[in-house]
């Protein structure tokens, strides 16, 4: 490895997805004020991936001023529901909330990548997926609130694919990686390409 390799996120499903590639790196995560951004890019009418990559890159320079020499992977996700930028549920009821509005219909995820190095980004990347959600009964979802609400109160649209909420759709068109909140084969190839690990 030329460099070492640093994950400015407190993700843990992030750092096992490079971990389960076979990366080694290390994790520092970013002290930033995502809320302040988010709300200011959403008042100036900002895209949804312009926000994504904002938060990714937000966190990719917080991290790069404390390791110099060492190239810095900050990621965001924002999902796009209809135009509107939905959050990490605050409680079990507005998660059923967000799941009764998003059922029978699409939407698309945003998982932004930024690296920098030195304080200077030197790749970036947007992943989009479009999601789309089946008829589930009201039943079905308060109960999928009620057994996984420790597991999806930190996800955006509440909501884990690689757990029980892959039973929510019928069809995603994009990279199941992307759902997952980061681009990580585009990060991979970029990484193979500089060298940075073998491939």
């Amino acid at each position: 490895m030329l460099m070492p390799i640093v994950l400015a996120s407190g993700s843990t499903i992030r750092a096992n997805m490079l971990r389960n590639a076979g990366v080694e790196f290390s994790v520092i995560a970013p002290h930033v004020d995502e809320d302040t951004t988010k709300r200011t890019m959403t008042d100036e009418n900002a895209m949804p991936c312009d926000i994504a990559d904002a938060l990714a890159e937000m966190k990719a320079r917080a991290v790069s001023g404390k390791a110099a020499g060492m190239l810095v992977i900050g990621c965001d996700q924002v999902l796009d529901f209809n135009g509107r930028m939905m959050s990490k549920p605050a409680s079990p009821d507005q998660a059923v909330e967000q799941l009764f509005a998003m059922r029978a219909s699409s939407h698309t995820l945003f998982s932004a990548a930024v690296i920098y190095l030195d304080q200077q980004p030197v790749w970036r990347h947007v992943g989009q997926v479009t999601l789309h959600m089946r008829a589930s009964s009201d039943d079905y979802l308060k109960d999928y609130v009620d057994r996984n609400w420790d597991s999806i109160r930190h996800s955006v649209g509440a909501y884990l694919l690689e757990e029980e909420g892959v039973r929510l759709f019928e069809r995603i068109d994009g990279d199941y990686f992307t759902v997952l909140g980061m681009p990580l084969l585009e990060i991979l190839n970029y990484l193979t390409q500089q060298r940075v690990i073998a491939g």
